[in-house]
This record gives C-alpha cells, structure tokens and sequence, in this order.
C-alpha cells in the first residue's frame, strides 16, 4: 500500500453557523467511508504565502492554493481516485489533487 496525500483546492466557506455544522456532518461521513485507508484526517487551511527562489514573498497559493489536506493509503493512483468519490470538496465546485507520497 502506498500513501497520498490530497490536496483541496477551492470549495466555498459555509455562510451561516448551520451550513457550517451540516458541512462538517459531510466531510465526517466521507472521512468515515474510507475506513482503513484514511491514514490523516489533516485540515483546512487558512491564507498562505509564497515563497520564492529569490526570497521574495507574496500573499496566497498562486491561481489555485491549497484549502486543506487529507492523507490516504491506497493500492496505487486508480484505486486513490476511487476512494475521493463522494468528497463534500466536488459539491462547492473545488477539485482534489492526489500527490503519491515516496
């Protein structure tokens, strides 16, 4: 078994209390659904800054930042893709890279 890390980009902040907890209720029950494979439930993340070659340093992730985090263990990259099925990110229009981990 390999591990990979998911990296979410986009997906919208909740805009009440109630969306927020109806949010968290969904990302449970997917993180539940993958069973042995989850092997970090990792985080959201807040703002960012980048950090250049030069040393140079600006606000934010770029065209697509990282928004969070996961990490999964999986045969390989077709059984990981499978497993990101049904991830709440999909419903706000985010999208998920898979990063296989060496």
């Amino acid at each position: 078994m390999t591990k990979y890390v998911l990296a979410f980009h986009g997906g919208a902040s909740p805009r009440s209390p109630e969306e927020a907890q109806g949010l968290v209720a969904k990302w449970a029950s997917w993180m539940e659904g993958l069973g042995p494979a989850l092997q970090d439930p990792g985080a959201p993340a807040n703002s960012s800054k980048t950090v250049h070659a030069d040393g140079s340093v600006t606000e934010g992730g770029g065209v697509n930042p990282v928004t969070g985090y996961t990490m999964i263990e999986a045969d390989n990259y077709d059984h990981a893709v499978t497993l990101v099925d049904g991830c709440p990110i999909f419903d706000a229009d985010g999208s998920i890279e898979i990063l296989e981990m060496l």
